[in-house]
């Protein structure tokens, strides 16, 4: 079932799709919804807007649950491990 929730979140980072440069990334839309093209019935999908596309390009994600939660857990013991001076 889709849960029609999508959150917006501020990111600093960059993205790079199959044919373009690497570009910055300023947002993250994250929704629960049917993927477009992984094998799941529901995926977490991560979306990252390609600023000054013009066409609504974009670098998207699609993972199913456990590989989200499996994700999460990887950058926060990668976040954990690292010195605080780092991470802030």
């Amino acid at each position: 079932m889709c849960t029609y929730l999508t959150v917006r979140a501020d990111v600093e980072g960059s993205v790079k799709g199959p044919n373009g440069p690497w570009v910055r990334a300023r947002e993250a839309i994250v929704y629960f919804d049917h993927p477009s093209h992984a094998l799941a019935e529901h995926t977490v999908n991560v979306d990252f807007p390609v600023p000054g596309a013009q066409n609504g390009e974009r670098v998207a994600l699609e993972l199913t649950a456990q590989a989200a939660r499996d994700l999460i857990a990887a950058m926060s013991a990668v976040l954990d491990s690292a010195p605080v001076a780092l991470t802030g």
